[in-house]
């Protein structure tokens, strides 16, 4: 009976597991199902809807039954100077952000991890973060009262001083580094995060190891801490690509991609088309930018993936 009990009870056991199994993976679904739905409704479905509108003729775009124009508003709108000028713009303001924002925000994280800001550490983290939090909109009308030339704060703070009054906003020489810095102002303190949160699971022996051997304090932190924080660095990098080449609402606010266009970017001139009614140009335009965010962040997360050890 023992012999005829004993196998009988674990194949009950195991079949009773693999019950539970499927129960669970539809549970999991069923959560899951509602998110997934809602994403394919307003994330996947616009965005293959206006590749759609992108090969249809513009006065008839929005129509029930739109007349398909083929590949024609791609080879108008790679034929457009302007176009390819703020795409141009784009790729190197995207280059120059990103730089300066993760150069920025490694610095002040490594600075807020550090014994050096032992006081006041609490209020730093909080004063970096706020402009995350606040309305970009908001915060982006305050700055462009700051770059006013006639009564902005930063033009009378450079006169009393004695220096030459910044151009701002009204300078085409100055507007891209005047757009840079109120960007990377709303933007710095989520890297910040992300890079502090990856500083705090460091391995920290290894840095004691270090120290013993003699290293200084340059050698640690190249050596040692940096190479750690690649998963953040990933992350950060890949995100402000996506951030920076789609950048909209800083020039909506402050430049209208003026002056002489020295801040129209391609999502700024697509916008454009589509007051102009040209909607089939406008999301070829938007497809394009589309296709090289998807690129880049992919070719991004595979060089972060060569180089994880």
């Amino acid at each position: 009976m023992t012999r005829l009990a004993l196998p009988l009870s674990e194949e009950r056991h195991g079949h009773s597991g693999r019950l539970d199994e499927a129960w669970r993976h539809r549970i999991f679904y069923l959560f899951v199902a509602p998110f997934a739905a809602l994403t394919i409704l307003f994330g996947i479905w616009p965005i293959l809807l206006s590749i759609q509108v992108s090969f249809t003729a513009s006065a008839s775009a929005l129509k029930p039954s739109p007349v398909y124009v083929g590949l024609a508003n791609y080879a108008s709108v790679l034929a457009d100077p302007i176009f390819l000028a703020s795409l141009a713009r784009t790729l190197l303001y995207t280059a120059l952000s990103v730089v300066a924002n993760l150069a920025f925000a490694l610095a002040f994280a490594t600075l807020l991890d550090s014994t050096l800001l032992k006081r006041g550490n609490l209020f730093f983290r909080l004063a970096i973060f706020l402009p995350v939090v606040t309305p970009d909109v908001a915060g982006y009308v305050v700055w462009r009262w700051l770059y006013d030339r006639s009564f902005g704060a930063i033009n009378a703070g450079l006169e009393l001083i004695g220096l030459p009054a910044f151009g701002g906003l009204s300078s085409p020489n100055t507007a891209l580094l005047a757009v840079l810095i109120a960007e990377l102002w709303h933007h710095a303190g989520f890297y910040v995060i992300i890079f502090l949160a990856n500083l705090s699971i460091r391995d920290k022996a290894l840095e004691e190891a270090a120290h013993i051997d003699g290293a200084t304090t340059w050698q640690r932190w190249r050596y040692v801490i940096l190479p750690q924080l690649r998963p953040a660095l990933l992350i950060n990098t890949v995100y402000a690509l996506i951030q920076f080449l789609k950048t909209f609402t800083v020039v909506v606010v402050m430049t209208k991609g003026g002056p002489s266009d020295q801040t129209n970017f391609v999502s700024y001139y697509a916008y454009q088309l589509f007051d102009q009614g040209r909607y089939g140009e406008a999301t070829a335009m938007a497809s394009i930018l589309f296709a090289i965010v998807i690129g880049i962040s992919l070719t991004a997360f595979r060089i972060g993936d060569r180089r994880q050890p």
